[in-house]
């Protein structure tokens, strides 16, 4: 445990805050054959990361959904008041994953009884809520009813609403996990993110 506490330090001083501004990231143009499915889930570094490699998966971009503010900036969503979520962008190819397996996947990746934020990142921007298109609703609707009942919480608290525009962030927040997988996992540890899913979720947790 006493290997752990600086990486806990850092990941408490700089949670969801990468340090670096490079340049916007650019979103992948989806092929014709391939969809997008939209799921706000907290810091979005893990939302991504939960997505990022799943087969049938083409990209994970993380961004920003909910607001209409234009080309909003990380800066703006975190101080509030823009009406953006963090949130998380995966272009899919629906012949080899289905909509319905990413959105019960996204479940397990969140606590959907929390309506103030998730882990150790708190305000409306790490609000969770799934953004589907009006051929998803009523997917997105199903596998809701399903996750709360496997979960038997009263309080499940996710909303799904209906499909927003999404704006990549920059370049510094893309494939974060990946590109810097030590801070990852201090912010991870530090947030007690593993913890607090597999008591909610047990071996279905992800993440």
């Amino acid at each position: 445990m006493s290997r752990l506490l600086p990486l806990i330090a850092l990941a408490l001083a700089a949670a969801c805050s990468p340090g670096e501004t490079p340049a916007r990231a650019a979103l992948p143009k989806p092929a014709q054959t391939y969809q997008t499915a939209v799921f706000a889930g907290g810091c979005f570094w893990s939302t991504e990361k939960a997505f990022d490699g799943l087969r049938g998966v083409r990209s994970a971009v993380s961004g920003f959904v909910g607001g209409t503010r234009p080309n909003p900036t990380y800066e703006q969503v975190v101080r509030g008041g823009t009406g953006y979520r963090e949130a998380v962008q995966v272009t899919f190819d629906p012949a080899v994953v289905s909509y319905r397996t990413l959105v019960d996947r996204y479940w397990r990746t969140i606590d959907p009884t929390d309506p103030t934020g998730q882990f150790c990142d708190r305000g409306p921007s790490y609000a969770t809520a799934v953004y589907a298109t009006e051929a998803q609703t009523a997917t997105a609707e199903a596998s809701r009813t399903a996750a709360r009942a496997a979960l038997g919480a009263r309080n499940f608290v996710t909303p799904v609403y209906p499909a927003m525009r999404f704006w990549p962030a920059g370049a510094e927040h893309q494939d974060f996990a990946r590109r810097h997988p030590v801070r990852y996992e201090a912010y991870r540890i530090g947030c007690r993110r593993s913890i607090r899913l597999h008591a909610l979720w047990g071996e279905a947790a992800v993440g």
